[in-house]
């Protein structure tokens, strides 16, 4: 197919596709599904090799959050049943992180509900990261606390952390609909923050809120302008009691359509699968190994992942590896260009590439992202059919971090 030969070659060159192009990807019929997933993981294998990246998330508080955010469970308003806690001590946060240290992951995202931090919490989160670094000091730690005031950036990088989140999430033209209480705008000056002050900035979209191919694509050349270092790809978990409950319109075939544009548009980046890849890529999940290099370990923030084991166990038989402490994660002239994984990377090769790094990306309510009930799956005006409600995969944390129970990790 001309059009996937163009895509790898443009890829490889990291070279930005026309939106003609990235939209083509979105419209590919199932026939040519398996002939995409394999152009895209050229790309993909080019940049990374067959390593993938484990992330762990740790939900330092939970619910209650004063936003509107329809996709969120811990929204304003929000009828869904789940955990409900004020602030993890620092001993309590580092304990719940090191299961998933023990896992195999290589990045800790400290995530807390809420519009954004106070100085105070700021100084308590502070207190995390170090009482994490302690333990384990070669641990990357990203957090996502919401939108960011001036300095509070600053003394986030200062404390140890490495990276900062914070989703776009949908279009601009479409955000006014999923959210009221902040606006677009915030959330990109957000990410220019955590990028002004060396902190690797994570960034990326919830598919499946019944947004167009065209809003997908939009929101995708937004991130890659922004290049932040991480884009996370989250797929709408609609949980019962938020507003977007009912919208279940993604496929398995849908989202391996989604990570591939993304992949084609930001080749050299670290494009993690995030909330909801096992409600809605199900049994397609090894497929998805070959568009992206970074995906969540055990559960996330509000809702239950796959076992940890499983995750281990899918990752050995798709023929992948996991990613170690002592691996760079992105390739070699995103790395120097980022000085060690932070700041801006306009220098390397075209300004734009969207950035390479995870972050947090399922971000409470804040970055729209996995845990949150939100993933993707975004078919809008996608011809593609409506996939069959699977409220039976949709399981509330009910282990780990704010409970007694041992974490899925």
């Amino acid at each position: 197919m001309d059009l996937l030969n163009t895509l790898v070659d443009k890829g490889l060159r990291r070279e930005l596709p026309t939106r003609e192009e990235a939209l083509a990807v979105l419209a590919t019929s199932d026939d040519d599904l398996l002939d995409v997933v394999a152009a895209a993981g050229k790309v993909r294998r080019h940049w990374f090799g067959r390593r993938v990246k484990l992330n762990y998330l740790v939900n330092l508080k939970s619910g209650l959050c004063p936003e509107d955010c329809s996709y969120c469970s811990q929204r304003l308003g929000s009828k869904a049943d789940i955990l409900k806690y004020t602030w993890l001590k620092p001993d309590e946060a580092s304990q719940a992180a090191a299961a998933g240290l023990a896992g195999g992951a290589k990045r800790v995202c400290l995530v807390a509900s809420g519009r954004g931090p106070t100085d105070r919490d700021v100084d308590r989160v502070s207190e995390t990261i170090r009482a994490i670094k302690e333990q384990n000091e070669d641990v990357e730690v990203c957090a996502c606390l919401g939108l960011l005031s001036g300095g509070q950036a600053e003394r986030l990088r200062e404390a140890g952390a490495d990276a900062y989140n914070h989703n776009l999430n949908t279009s601009e033209g479409t955000y006014g609909d999923i959210t009221t209480t902040h606006t677009y705008a915030d959330r990109v000056d957000t990410v220019q923050k955590a990028h002004a002050a060396g902190l690797s900035a994570c960034s990326g979209l919830i598919a499946g809120m019944g947004e167009s191919d065209e809003d997908l694509v939009d929101v995708v050349f937004s991130l890659r302008e922004l290049d932040p270092d991480s884009v996370p790809v989250n797929f709408l978990i609609p949980f019962e009691g938020t507003p977007l409950a009912k919208e279940w319109n993604l496929t398995p075939q849908r989202c391996l359509r989604i990570l591939a544009m993304v992949r084609f548009v930001c080749p050299d980046v670290e494009v993690r699968i995030a909330g909801g890849r096992e409600v809605h890529l199900r049994t397609t999940q090894p497929l998805a190994l070959n568009l992206a290099n970074s995906i969540f370990l055990g559960d996330y923030l509000t809702s239950e992942g796959q076992a940890g084991k499983a995750d281990l166990e899918m990752i050995a038989d798709a023929g992948f590896e996991v990613e170690g402490a002592d691996q760079v994660t992105l390739p070699e002239h995103r790395a120097a260009a980022a000085g060690g994984g932070c700041g801006s990377h306009g220098s390397a090769g075209h300004g734009s590439v969207c950035g390479s790094h995870e972050g947090a990306d399922g971000c409470g309510s804040h970055a729209g992202a996995d845990g949150c009930g939100t993933g993707a799956g975004g078919c809008g005006a996608a011809s593609a059919a409506a996939n069959e409600p699977r409220p039976d995969l949709v399981a509330v944390r009910r282990r780990g971090a704010g409970t007694d129970l041992a974490p899925n990790a």
